[in-house]
């Protein structure tokens, strides 16, 4: 009854102050370009038009503007040697690696992928300079279905559309992919087993046409190498330095590119 009542409360709590405003990412057809600067520290500051994203572990990632907007996705409550409190927080829960039952209490906003059983949930969360929306898919699993028990989450911020795929178990259908809009950046799980094997996910991948793909949760090198290889000969791979990426809506690469990052849980200096 606890953990319902919790689930209940946090719930709640995200329905509220989502006011809300039109998508650019639906609405706009054109993608301007997207910059990759130096490698910076999570706590240093973030340059006006730039998003940071900091790869975290597994599929969490942080997000960062230059307003001080800090997003962090598929979070499980751990994020390290650090005494950060995100703005917002995303969840999925088609295991315990994607959520918590017990978030902060500090974090002002915590917006889990799921609602009631089969019914999913709606978030539309407008923070001035960050838009952060949501499309439900299926949990898909040993037979069964959870239908709308995952989100992919948006976030419009600096110019760009960023998706985070989350546990992604299917192909969307053409409606979650007309309501996901422009994607430039894409955070999408290539471990080939537990959420969706290489070839769909590549398949997704092309027809997103994201120009900027970041893998997440892979659990050997040879998921990674897998998916990279199926990738290669419409990509070009680039393999980062650390864990995280700058960008601005500039000048995206004329080809579209994966970027490898390695995850690094957060510590404060």
């Amino acid at each position: 009854m606890r953990l319902l009542w919790m689930i209940f409360i946090f719930l709640a709590g995200a329905a509220q102050a989502q006011d809300r405003r039109p998508s650019h990412c639906i609405a706009l057809a054109e993608a301007p370009g997207v910059q990759y600067l130096h490698k910076a520290s999570f706590r240093d500051p973030v340059e006006k038009h730039d998003v940071r994203i900091s790869y975290i572990a597994h599929a969490s990632f942080l997000l960062q503007t230059h307003d001080g907007i800090d997003v962090v996705t598929d979070y499980t409550g751990f994020l390290g040697a650090t005494d950060l409190v995100p703005d917002v927080v995303t969840m999925n829960h088609a295991h315990d690696t994607h959520w918590t039952a017990n978030p902060d209490p500090a974090v002002p906003h915590v917006l889990p992928g799921w609602g009631d059983y089969g019914l999913g949930i709606e978030h539309h969360l407008d923070l001035g300079s960050m838009l952060v929306r949501n499309v439900a898919t299926d949990i898909r699993s040993y037979g069964g279905v959870e239908e709308k028990g995952n989100s992919i989450f948006v976030f419009e911020v600096a110019g760009l559309c960023i998706g985070h795929l989350g546990h992604l178990h299917h192909e969307p259908n053409d409606a979650q992919y007309a309501a996901l809009g422009r994607l430039d950046i894409v955070m999408a799980a290539v471990d080939g087993g537990m959420s969706l094997d290489v070839p769909t996910m590549i398949r997704v991948l092309r027809r997103l046409r994201a120009q900027v793909v970041i893998p997440m949760h892979w659990f050997e090198d040879w998921t990674l190498a897998a998916f990279l290889t199926g990738m290669s000969d419409a990509y070009l791979v680039e393999r980062r330095p650390g864990n995280a990426l700058t960008m601005s809506l500039r000048d995206l690469p004329s080809q579209p590119t994966i970027m490898v990052l390695s995850p690094r849980y957060l510590q404060d200096p």
